[in-house]
């Protein structure tokens, strides 16, 4: 328990290190720079990263890597592959490609967790093989969204798509709270998305959170497999990826303009949740908003960037609320753009328990874990056996 404590605390100091540099001094210089080169800085960034990684002959993954490490031994994090990979996310995500800066985080506290058990061979003897890395993931998680219950279970529930690696718990929980703590020291306590007042909901609420968990399992599993495609297309030669990436970049970022007057296709997606969240938009502009967003996250990743998929789930959730609510009526657009959340990241990654976890304390609003659980539930049913990652297994062929 002391050195999951001390893992999740160098964790939440890295990852706010991170946090600072590209969210508090990259990303906001593109909000002031001209229009053709915030266009085209994710193009810079993402061909850096690229050639970094093809130098290192290293693949994009960050998450991926995680899930690789939990279920094959011989497969090891090292601190090496730590310091080219973080090299190609910073490029990627301070350019403005629209990734997270959560699977850099995750990978981060792994491999950190890791690299200290295989350093500390007595105190583990009797121990798993993987607890410090679950839990460094667990704090990673935990500290870039400031949601310590989420990173735990994030990292608990992200391994199988119908199942917990439970034996992990309590050294996740641990390292989770001082990730967290040490992340907060740094930049503050409050929730990762503003939501103001107290979202009220009734019997129809809770029956548009069941169909809002329908239409966001079906589009969570459209994009699932854009994703998975990307993935093998990223192993392409630079020179194809980008003749096919770059145009599409610009064009996407034009259509935005275009649409909304913002540069949507930018950044992780804040601009975007908050764009569906306030003022009344056109049921056919929110979904081109979904399409566009999802289609630069899908580009993002083809061109071989190194980031998160986390909060592009969670955006594509929150604009797929904001079209369901204002489809039914909903009294209130912010609780099914909340929801939305929950259904899409949950169906997508397979972890519907982490979901809702992450809008309630994201969010600083317990109240929407009723109908974020139902909305949670159906997307889960809906999206099958698919997933974001090929690395999630079934743990009746691979027990924890």
């Amino acid at each position: 328990m002391a050195v999951s404590a001390l893992t999740g605390a160098a964790t939440g100091a890295v990852v706010a290190g991170l946090d600072q540099l590209i969210v508090e001094m990259l990303l906001p210089r593109i909000g002031t720079a001209p229009l053709w080169i915030a266009a085209l800085l994710p193009i810079v960034g993402l061909a850096v990263s690229a050639l970094v990684l093809q130098r290192a002959d290293l693949g994009a993954g960050t998450a991926d890597e995680y899930l690789r490490s939990y279920h094959d031994s011989s497969h090891r994090l090292t601190v090496r592959d730590l310091v080219i990979r973080m090299t190609a996310a910073i490029a990627t995500l301070g350019s403005g490609a629209a990734m997270g800066l959560e699977g850099p985080s995750l990978y981060t506290g792994a491999t950190i967790g890791s690299a200290i058990q295989r350093r500390l061979p007595r105190p583990f003897r009797n121990a798993d093989h993987r607890t410090l890395l679950v839990a460094g993931a667990a704090a990673g998680v935990a500290a870039i969204f400031k949601a310590p219950a989420t990173g735990a279970v994030f990292a608990l529930e992200v391994p199988y798509r119908d199942d917990l690696a439970r034996r992990m718990l309590l050294p996740a929980l641990v390292a989770a709270g001082t990730g967290y703590l040490v992340f907060a020291a740094f930049h503050g306590t409050e929730p990762l998305f503003a939501i103001s007042g107290q979202p009220a909901f009734g019997i129809r609420d809770l029956a548009g959170a069941i169909l809002l968990g329908l239409i966001a399992g079906l589009g969570a599993r459209s994009f699932a497999k854009a994703i998975r495609w990307a993935k093998q297309f990223a192993r392409r030669r630079i020179v194809v990826r980008f003749a096919v990436v770059a145009p599409a970049l610009v064009a996407l970022f034009v259509v935005s303009r275009l649409l909304t007057g913002e540069s949507l296709t930018i950044g992780a997606g804040g601009a975007a949740v908050e764009w569906a969240a306030q003022g009344d938009h056109a049921l056919a502009l929110i979904l081109a908003v979904l399409v566009i967003r999802c289609a630069s996250t899908t580009a993002a990743i083809a061109a071989g960037g190194a980031g998160g998929i986390f909060i592009p789930l969670a955006v594509g959730g929150a604009l797929a609320g904001r079209f369901t609510g204002d489809a039914v009526g909903s009294l209130d657009p912010q609780l099914f753009t909340v929801i939305g959340v929950a259904g899409f990241l949950g169906a997508g990654y397979r972890v519907p328990l982490a979901s809702v976890m992450f809008v309630a304390e994201a969010t600083g609003q317990p109240g929407v874990v009723v109908p974020g659980l139902l909305a949670a539930v159906a997307a889960d049913l809906m999206m099958g056996t698919s997933s974001v990652t090929p690395y999630q297994r079934s743990p009746r062929l691979y027990p924890s």
